[in-house]
């Protein structure tokens, strides 16, 4: 394995995490809700707690920060390598894991771990091992 050190950006991604860790203290702190993002849109999907309003912002957030990021600081365009069939059932099947999981990767992996909950860092270790394995099984296997 090499490292294309040309495109190395630990600053980029120290400030993201570190948003991403003051908007997750944020809502946690201030409104008593765990920041995971698959909670959030099922609760907006839901809109039967009346919290519709906050969780359409934030997914709306979520969505925009690419197109800002590149508009203010020339940030790469995404690019996506599969096509929509593969991209739909993969996130069909995150989702599917999330609620199987209790929590999505970002609940569990930022909040739940900032909280020190064995449930998280077990559901934590298993998102990754099972992230290690597709791409094992993606790149050497069926490669």
């Amino acid at each position: 394995m090499n490292i294309d050190w040309s495109h190395f950006t630990p600053f980029s991604a120290l400030a993201g995490g570190a948003m991403i860790g003051a908007a997750a203290a944020l809502l946690i702190l201030g409104g008593g809700r765990v920041m995971g993002a698959a909670g959030i849109l099922g609760g907006a999907l839901d809109g039967r707690d009346g919290e519709a309003a906050w969780r359409w912002s934030l997914i709306a957030g979520l969505a925009a920060a690419p197109s800002l990021a590149q508009v203010l600081w020339g940030a790469a365009a995404p690019t996506f390598t599969a096509g929509w069939p593969v991209l739909l059932v993969s996130g069909l099947l995150v989702g599917f894991g999330a609620r199987l999981g209790s929590g999505c990767t970002s609940g569990h992996g930022v909040c739940g771990l900032a909280r020190l909950s064995p449930r998280s860092f077990v559901a934590t270790a298993l998102f990754m091992a099972a992230g290690f394995a597709t791409v094992f099984v993606v790149r050497h296997v069926l490669a």
